[in-house]
């Protein structure tokens, strides 16, 4: 048996219920296959310095940096638990290990399953077909807006010295002054796109056309860093002739993007116009709940769901768990291209045919997709179905 070594951050909130239907995967798999996972669990999180005075315990970033194989992360936040200096508590962990372990790519994939009604008014209803949503929004995952707090963030995880922004005056305002800085680098914005690049070459294309297409979205128009963001595009495209490139404002994106999906293949992006733009693409995929993500470097990689802590739900067992599901199935085809390992590629296949299986037969939906099954409900069932393939594999 193959063992893999991960690391379990439950966090706070609905992230620790989510977590447990993260782990019943993981155990499905180890139970039926020939791939078992050592499991580890790392209490941290905004709740977790509440109630002990630390983000997580000392040694934690050093275990996920050193021993751990993946990383899979619950939600981090706590109404009204913040650190000394201002920052989120628990911002050391997830923000700390984006920066500390270098993942300059959060790769999000945006996908309708067959049977999932979007709510719109109020109502659910059918609006995409199932075949008209299928794109991944890669975002440069360690500069931009939120360089300064990844910083900060990074050295408190290691246990560094406080990490200070530069001083910039801005002698032509007036009153108190707040400012963040947003470096952008073409070192940083070359590795992001050739990874984007990488992954339209093993996808089917856009699915209104089946064309292999990269899709540049900046505001170039306007700042500089964007400039060199589509400047630096440009070069690297130039190593994939058979790639169409594609350009967009992130400002007229975000209309593209609800009006014609179809057209989306790959998407490189920066890094808060990704934060942003993701979470309004879940919408196409039927919410946030749906909605997976990786946190990917050349060495190093943590999953998590998208939706965040949901404290208004913590506790109630009512969450959708398929953001989580679908991160483990991302973590699987990751560590399957890391190790050229086929077989664990085909799990992660497996995990994704599962969801789809759940989905279309729609017998147990979370409340945010018009059901009424609980979140561990939903993740037995699926796990079942993973069970059930994995034994004819």
């Amino acid at each position: 048996m193959t063992e893999h070594r991960i690391a379990i951050l439950p966090g706070d909130g609905t992230g620790r219920e989510v977590a447990q239907e993260a782990v019943r995967l993981l155990e499905t798999i180890s139970e039926h296959s020939k791939h078992g996972f050592e499991l580890t669990q790392i209490d941290c999180g905004g709740q977790h310095f509440k109630e002990v005075g630390v983000e997580w315990a000392e040694g934690s970033f050093d275990f996920c940096k050193n021993d751990a194989d993946a990383i899979f992360l619950g939600a981090i936040g706590h109404p009204g638990s913040y650190l000394p200096n201002g920052d989120l508590a628990g911002g050391s962990v997830i923000l700390g290990l984006r920066s500390g372990l270098d993942l300059y790519a959060n790769v999000r994939p945006i996908k309708l399953y067959e049977g999932v009604p979007h709510k719109v008014h109020g109502k659910f209803r059918q609006i995409w077909a199932p075949d008209m949503v299928n794109m991944s929004i890669l975002r440069e995952n360690t500069e931009g807006l939120y360089y300064s707090l990844l910083k900060r963030a990074s050295h408190r995880a290691q246990g560094l010295e406080e990490y200070e922004v530069p001083e910039i005056e801005f002698p032509d305002l007036k009153g108190e002054v707040a400012y963040d800085p947003r470096p952008i680098s073409s070192f940083g914005t070359e590795r992001l796109v050739k990874m984007g690049f990488e992954m339209a070459e093993i996808r089917n294309g856009a699915p209104a056309d089946g064309v292999k297409r990269v899709s540049c979205i900046d505001k170039s128009n306007v700042t500089r860093g964007c400039q060199l963001f589509r400047k630096t595009f440009d070069q690297v495209a130039k190593s994939y002739p058979d790639t169409e490139i594609d350009y967009g404002y992130i400002d007229a994106f975000t209309q593209w993007l609800t009006r014609t999906p179809e057209h989306y293949d790959v998407v490189v992006t920066s890094n808060l116009f990704g934060d942003i733009s993701t979470d309004l693409a879940s919408v196409l995929q039927g919410g946030m709940g749906m909605a997976a993500s990786g946190n990917i470097g050349d060495d190093h990689a943590f999953f998590e769901p998208v939706h965040g802590s949901s404290p208004k739900y913590a506790g109630q067992n009512k969450v959708n768990p398929i953001a989580s599901i679908n991160s483990i199935q991302m973590m699987m085809d990751w560590l399957g291209r890391k190790e050229n390992n086929e077989d664990l590629i085909h799990v992660g296949k497996i995990i994704d045919e599962s969801v789809a299986e759940h989905l279309k037969n729609n017998s147990k939906l979370t409340y945010d997709l018009g059901g009424i099954a609980s979140c561990s409900d939903v993740g037995e069932a699926i796990c079942d179905l993973v069970r059930g393939r994995l034994i004819e594999f």
